[in-house]
């Protein structure tokens, strides 16, 4: 809008004074400038206020005197004075005539035929006549403007364009809106204003006159403006006249400007207030432009980054213009570059202030207070080019370079810049377009590799540029084009199209002149690392260097040791974990198992040595009390790292096993020796606490003990944990009233040795010692398990075991494996008979029936078997895992060496991998089942216990059950009558025995669950019948069995047969299930298969130990009495027939056991007692021929089978 160039608008203080209602500064305003409020002012003074105080009508009286002196206001006064709601009906009348002529020309109600020009007509008209004119003219441009569906025009309008009369047909302008706000809504006057010449002027003044409407006038603007406004003349209007408005209120143009950003209309206006802009308090650092543009660009909201892109485009393609505002910004931006550029890189003379001692070359770098704003810039003409795709012309290209290639001081802001000019070289390799440039551009990158050292140590960070040049060499010499975009773009904050071919140019510089592979791999060694390295120094550090190269293969194939490195970077590490140290760790154990090429099998990189591994761990507080107090040496980040490295490292050598026997080659595997001096456990649990810190670390750990160290996996472990860290043991914690034990090793050692008579004080130790953390209790490890022998002699009290008991499981939380081999070698029988062995871990392993070669006391020692029991199930697990991968290590080895050993003898087989599996399985299962029986042989009851009362059946009677035995021809009644008189001696059922057999049940349910071939492995043995009712009622699991007894049954062995037959009876009464019902009559169907084939001999041994059970099937199952009574009897008669020649008379028994079978009913309605056979002593049944003990058997079996059934009724 240049025709409105001439004209004084509305200064910023006259508008601020009229928002303000300011009587003094209006006072204070010159004539010209009061002569255009003059419509709001006589409305305000003739107009009744609302405000009656009196400061009011002091203010009045200033504004009428001001008003007094104008000639102006009577012109105005008179305008006023007409009366406007007669002039609102015509209006809208007319309104009504243009909506029905469909917007077309009508003759107007407002004014007739006009008989001059309307300025004419508007000099000669009286007030009413200039306000219908003014009023005509406007709706008819309004209506011009709705039916226009949006596209612009301009109007001409000789009301509006005479110079004269501007100043009365504003005055007009503004009295008809204000009188008539519902006839002329402010913002659909504003929209028709900018259709006609002079619009913002008029603009501007009836808003001033206004001065609350602004903000809606604004927003109404924008709302209906074009969504690029230099595309259009209208466009370009309604940004001038917004700008305009913003001018006069300059303290709203940053919120006029973020609803332009919030509309996504108008762009160019945005950009142009912000140039209009002039903050307050300049900022040196960043411009309001830079900010702004950037912020538009580097945004979260996509949709705003599309519009002002589409600006950036669109302005492109049209001819360069001095008022385009694009064309403005660009040229504001270009000179904020310049005026930061050292001026020695056009005329190579250092500034006298500014000597760069570290650039070199004679040239003069940044100054430090524009470094910053150097960098914002940069990253806005990344934005500008990649985003918005700014085509820089010559000026800015060379500029831009210019800028790229100076030298900032070694601050962390200068380590910042030359990061991102880098990264902007390889974004727009473009910029380098001559010989020259190149040449300067390669200078530039010498120079940076020459500093960066410097850079680095004197800026004081850990992330300088450096190592972006290495990783980028690495990708260009790999190939891998897209890593370096990745790199790029996360390092300029913004996501760029990049063609990988545009890359093609820097790829040759840095392979064939900067960064050869070699030397990029020697270079990578002897950069240092990253102290305290951890996931809050952020940045492409050596790390990320290194890790690519050991991907590539570059220091294998170059024969560069990258070992040292690694080991030094592990060493410097700290929570939280940086997320590229896993990875690292992974691909060094890859490149030292797997060799870079077949060809070349032994280019692989060096395992760390034992040597520093162990240093790794010295110092830690599990290793002993010589840093208690201290720091410790190495953080307990480096210490699970390099636990890490080496579960994972002995995990992948044995997944690689068959790779490397193929290529004869077999790195060596960490000892056994060194894997004993390593506090695994207590660095899991450690780890455990800080999860959130250590990131997968600790779940890989997890994965890696689960498979290789499951004995460091069990679950009552778990458990035992979470009672050792709870809120009770934390609450106990803290009664103590320091974090250190006031007692010693020694005095601990001194009070056991005084035992019995140091009870009390032993007492008193140990109690305080469970005030301590499991970790501060290592201390006392040795003393606690070297001295356990001696809680063995009698009168130990049971509080002092218990208590001993509890701070062992609490030790077993932090360093299981040192504590079970010490605890091993301390339970050993005494010396007097046995020369004791001091066994190893390694040899628990091996063997881990070494545990139960403890002295005999310890089985009737609860809570020292309780700990007997624990190590047992690790060592049995360890045994497992220690098997196994012995197996997978040497089978391939073996194999391969078999092969070539078997070459050229012909018919000699390969011996099958499938053997050795099975060797493995059988001596697993051995050692499995020969636990389980000596532990079985622990619960039977020693002969002075015999002598006491103890028996395994107590288990069984204290719950109800049954206990049928073979010995045993007594009624149930009477066997129930003598358990309740025959109390429990000694103790009764809270014996130490008691409490044993119960602690072994515990363990033989879970080996029984885990491997329930364990279960059938032992019952296919066998073991002592009087043990039956303690695993039957004892071991939850037991009920498998059912599913092998028929198999059993089976077995041509007799003795096996007799076992499941007995176990089997245990079973029905314990789980009286259909399956056992079924398994039952199998059974009863077996043994009068077995009557009709065995000899008389065996008959005798088989029928008297399994005919009791019978009582316990019926029992169970009353459906199987006819079975069973029909089975009694065919024994009967069997027996009889084989004694019918003798001089006995069997033939009375026989009968009597006809008449029980076919009327039992009439038997028990005379009453059980009638039916009581004589007692007969042992001698005299064992005189007895065996037939007829079999009859004495069966008939004794009747009388119990009818008895259980009275008992029931």
């Amino acid at each position: 809008m240049t025709d409105s160039a001439g004209l004084q608008f509305v200064s910023p203080f006259a508008f601020e004074a009229m928002q303000k209602v300011d009587v003094q500064r209006l006072a204070a305003l010159s004539d010209p400038e009061l002569r255009l409020l003059l419509p709001c002012l006589v409305r305000m003074a003739l107009c009744a206020p609302a405000d009656q105080s009196p400061s009011w009508a002091e203010d009045k009286k200033l504004i009428l005197r001001l008003l007094s002196g104008v000639e102006a206001v009577n012109s105005i006064v008179a305008l006023l004075s007409v009366d406007f709601h007669a002039l609102e009906q015509d209006a809208r009348k007319e309104q009504q005539l243009r909506h029905k002529a469909g917007g077309s020309n009508v003759e107007s109600i407002l004014v007739s035929q006009l008989q001059h020009g309307l300025t004419l007509e508007f000099e000669h008209s009286d007030p009413l006549r200039r306000l219908r004119l003014t009023l005509s003219e406007l709706l008819a441009i309004m209506s011009k403007v709705v039916d226009s569906n949006g596209e612009f025009f301009l109007k001409s309008s000789e009301l509006f364009e005479s110079p004269v009369y501007l100043e009365e047909v504003a005055d007009v302008l503004c009295i008809l809106q204000a009188e008539l706000p519902s006839l002329l809504p402010i913002v659909d006057v504003a929209e028709a204003l900018l259709h006609v010449r002079n619009g913002d002027w008029f603009l501007c003044l009836l808003v001033a006159n206004v001065p609350d409407s602004f903000n809606e006038v604004c927003r109404g603007l924008i709302k209906n403006g074009e969504r690029q406004d230099e595309e259009s003349v209208g466009g370009r209007r309604r940004t001038e006249a917004l700008r305009q408005l913003c001018q006069m209120n300059p303290s709203q143009a940053l919120n006029i400007r973020a609803m332009v950003v919030e509309e996504c209309h108008l762009p160019g206006l945005g950009v142009a207030l912000t140039l209009d802009y002039k903050p307050d308090t300049a900022d040196e650092a960043v411009s309001t432009l830079v900010s702004y543009v950037s912020g538009l660009l580097l945004g979260t909201n996509s949709k705003v980054r599309t519009w002002f892109s589409m600006f950036i485009r669109n302005g492109q393609q049209r001819k360069r213009e001095s008022s385009s505002v694009l064309w403005q910004m660009r040229r504001q931006l270009l000179l904020e570059l310049v005026a930061i550029l050292p001026r020695s890189r056009s005329t190579h003379v250092p500034n006298d202030g500014d000597t760069d001692d570290e650039g070199g070359f004679g040239y003069s770098g940044l100054r430090e207070e524009h470094v910053v704003k150097a960098s914002a810039l940069l990253r806005l003409y990344c934005a500008l080019m990649g985003i918005a795709g700014l085509r820089p012309t010559d000026e800015e290209a060379e500029q831009l370079l210019q800028l790229m290639t100076s030298r900032p001081p070694a601050t962390p802001a200068g380590v910042r810049f030359v990061s991102l000019s880098f990264c902007k070289l390889l974004a727009f390799p473009t910029l380098v377009s001559t010989p020259e440039q190149e040449q300067l551009m390669v200078m530039w990158l010498s120079w940076m590799i020459k500093e960066e050292e410097y850079f680095e140590s004197a800026a004081g960070v850990a992330a300088s540029f450096g190592e972006m040049l290495l990783l980028v060499a690495m990708y260009f010499h790999s190939n891998q084009l897209s890593s370096i975009i990745e790199l790029v773009c996360s390092t300029l904050g913004m996501k760029i199209a990049i063609k990988p071919s545009s890359l093609s140019k820097m790829k040759t510089i840095f392979t064939q002149e900067i960064f050869t592979e070699q030397v990029v791999t020697a270079h990578a060694v002897r950069v240092a690392v990253t102290n305290n390295l951890s996931a809050n120094i952020t940045g492409f550090l050596p790390i990320h260097c290194i890790y690519q190269l050991l991907r590539s293969r570059a220091f294998t194939k170059h024969k560069v040791s990258i070992k040292d490195w690694i080991y030094r970077q592990l060493c410097e590490t700290n929570t939280p974990i940086h997320t590229q140290l896993i990875p690292l760790v992974d691909v060094y154990i890859n490149s030292i198992l797997t060799p870079a090429s077949k060809a070349n099998p032994e280019a692989t990189n060096q395992p760390i040595t034992e040597q520093e591994i162990l240093s790794i761990y010295q110092g830690s507080s599990v290793q002993g009390d010589s840093s208690r107090g201290g720091r410790q040496r190495n953080s307990i980040t480096t210490q699970l790292l390099i636990l890490y490295y080496i579960l994972s490292y002995e995990e992948n050598l044995l997944a690689s096993t068959k790779q490397l026997a193929l290529m004869q080659k077999k790195p060596k595997s960490y000892s056994a020796a060194l894997m004993d001096q390593i506090p695994i456990k207590y660095l899991v649990t450690q780890a455990q606490g800080l999860q959130q810190e250590l990131g997968g670390l600790h779940s890989a750990l997890l994965r890696l003990l689960a498979i290789n160290y499951p004995h460091l996996c069990l679950v009552e472990d778990w458990v035992c944990e979470e009672e050792v860290t709870g809120t009770l043991p934390l609450l106990r914690k803290m009664m103590l009233p320091s974090k250190t034990c006031r007692y010693t090793q020694s005095q601990l050692h001194q009070a056991f040795q005084k035992l019995p008579s140091s009870s009390p004080r032993l007492m008193r130790i140990l109690e305080q010692l469970t005030l301590l953390t499991p970790g501060d209790l290592i201390p006392y490890s040795e003393s606690l398990t070297a001295s356990m022998a001696l809680l063995l002699e009698p009168a130990v009290p049971r509080r002092t075991l218990q208590t001993l008991n509890k701070l062992w499981m609490g030790l077993n939380t932090v360093m299981p494996r040192r504590l079970w081999v010490m605890t091993v070698n301390a339970l050993q029988p005494s010396a007097k008979l046995l020369r004791q062995q001091t066994y190893t871990q390694n040899d628990l392993m091996v063997d881990p029936l070494i545990v139960l070669r403890c002295d005999h006391r310890v089985y009737r020692c609860p809570p020292l078997m309780d700990i007997v029991l624990h190590m047992l199930n690790g060592y049995l697990l360890a045994s497992k895992a220690y098997l196994h991968s012995h197996l997978k290590e040497t089978a391939d080895f073996d194999r391969q060496s078999q092969t070539v050993s078997n070459l050229g003898v012909p018919g000699q087989p390969d011996t099958p991998e499938v053997t050795r599996e099975e060797l493995k399985n059988a001596l697993l299962a051995a050692q499995d089942s020969a636990a389980v029986q000596i532990l079985l042989e622990v619960c039977l009851p020693t002969s002075e216990e015999q002598q006491l009362g103890c028996s395994t059946g107590s288990l069984l009677r204290a719950i109800g059950g049954p206990v049928p035995a073979k010995a045993e021809q007594k009624s149930l009644l009477l066997r129930a009558k003598e358990a309740v008189r025959d109390a429990e001696p000694e103790g009764g059922l809270l014996s130490d025995l008691r409490e044993v057999q119960c602690l072994i049940c515990c363990l033989l349910h879970q080996m029984f669950i885990a491997d329930p071939n364990i279960a059938k492995l032992v019952h296919f043995q066998g073991y002592p019948q009087p043990l039956l009712p303690l695993t039957v009622s004892g071991i939850p699991s037991m009920h498998i069995c059912l599913d092998f007894i028929p198999e059993l049954l089976a077995q041509p062995q007799l003795e096996k047969q007799i076992f499941a037959i007995q176990l089997l009876s245990y079973l029905c009464i314990q789980y009286a299930l259909p399956k056992s019902l079924s398994v039952a009559r199998l059974a009863v169907s077996v043994m009068g298969t077995l009557l009709t084939v065995l000899t008389r001999a065996k008959r005798f041994a088989f029928f008297m130990p399994t005919l009791p059970c019978l009582v316990a099937f019926c029992q169970a199952f009353p459906p199987l009495y006819e079975d069973v009574t029909a089975l009694l009897v065919q024994v009967g008669q069997v027996c009889a027939s084989d004694v019918a020649t003798k001089a006995r008379d069997i033939d009375p028994l026989i009968a009597r056991l006809q008449y029980l079978k076919e009327k039992p009913r009439d038997v028990s309605v005379e009453g059980a007692s009638k039916l009581a056979l004589p007692q007969r002593t042992a001698e005299e049944l064992g005189g007895s021929d065996p037939d007829v003990q079999i009859c004495y058997c069966v008939e004794a079996t009747f009388m119990d089978i009818i008895g259980s059934t009275l008992h029931g009724l």
